[in-house]
C-alpha cells in the first residue's frame, strides 16, 4: 500500500489552474532558441575556421605575415608605363598554363584614359597565344594617379559586369619605369616586369625579396627566362 499526502487547499484559496498549451509553447520556444542559438555559434566557428584555412600563405621562414592592406604606387605616369614590357617571374596562374616560352604586355595609352592590353606568349611547339583586353584606372581616395587598375578580357559588352574585371595593383615600380612588381590585393597573382627581355639575376632576387616582405609566397614563382624553350624568341 502507498501513501500519497496531499494539502487540502485553503477554504478561500483559489487554485491556480495548469495551462498545458501555454506550457507546450514556452517549451517549444525554449527549445527553438537553444537550437538557433547553437546553430549560429556553429557556423561562427565553421566560418572562423575557414578563414584560418584560406588564409594567403605567410613567407617561407615561417614569420607571420603582414596583414596590413597592400599600397600601390603614386603617382603612375600612365605615359611612362605604357609600352613594352617583358614577364620574368609569375605566380602559377590558370590563364597562363600553356606559356612554356618567353611572354609580354604591351600597353597603349588611349585617348579615353583607358589602356589597351596586348599579352602574349610562346606555347611548346613555338607558336604564340594572344590576348588583347582592357585597363581602367581605379581612383584612390587621397593618391591622385595611384598604380590601381582593372583589367577585362571579356568582350566590351560584358563589361557592365563587375566579375569580368581583375585587380592589376602596381606595387613596385623604379623610377626610370624599367622594372615593376604587380600584383593583386589578396596576394594569389603576382608578375615581375621589366622593360629588357632578360632581367639580371641580382635584380630579379631583390624584387622577388620584396614581393616576400608583403607576404607573396615567392618560392612558387615560375621564372620566366628559365622556362623558356632555346630557340624560340618573341619577336619583339
Amino acid at each position: 500500500m502507498s501513501f500519497r499526502s496531499r494539502r487540502d487547499p485553503a477554504p478561500h484559496d483559489d487554485p491556480v489552474p495548469f495551462d498545458d498549451h501555454s506550457t507546450s509553447t514556452s517549451i517549444a520556444t525554449l527549445a527553438a532558441a537553444f537550437c538557433v542559438g547553437g546553430a549560429l555559434a556553429l557556423l561562427a566557428l565553421t566560418t572562423a575556421r575557414n578563414a584560418r584555412a584560406h588564409a594567403p600563405a605567410g613567407p617561407a621562414d615561417g614569420a607571420p605575415l603582414m596583414r596590413a592592406p597592400l599600397q600601390v604606387v603614386a603617382p603612375v605616369d600612365l605615359k611612362r608605363y605604357a609600352g613594352m614590357w617583358h614577364e620574368q617571374a609569375r605566380l602559377p596562374n590558370r590563364f597562363q598554363k600553356k606559356c612554356t616560352g618567353p611572354v609580354t604586355a604591351d600597353y597603349t595609352l588611349l585617348d579615353d584614359g583607358s589602356v589597351e592590353v596586348r599579352n602574349r606568349c610562346v606555347l611548346a611547339d613555338g607558336s604564340f597565344d594572344e590576348s588583347v583586353g582592357s585597363a581602367r584606372v581605379v581612383p584612390v581616395p587621397g593618391q591622385p594617379g595611384a598604380g590601381r587598375l582593372e583589367v577585362r578580357f571579356a568582350p566590351e559588352w560584358l563589361s557592365w559586369l563587375p566579375i569580368v574585371w581583375g585587380d592589376y595593383w602596381i606595387l613596385k615600380l623604379d623610377r626610370d619605369y624599367q622594372v615593376a612588381l604587380v600584383g593583386t590585393p589578396n596576394r594569389e597573382y603576382l608578375w615581375v616586369l621589366s622593360r629588357a627581355p632578360r632581367l639580371d639575376a641580382a635584380t630579379l632576387d631583390a624584387e622577388l625579396e620584396y614581393a616576400r616582405t608583403l607576404g607573396f609566397a615567392v618560392d612558387r614563382m615560375i621564372r620566366t627566362g628559365d622556362a623558356a624553350p632555346a630557340g624560340n624568341p618573341l619577336g619583339n
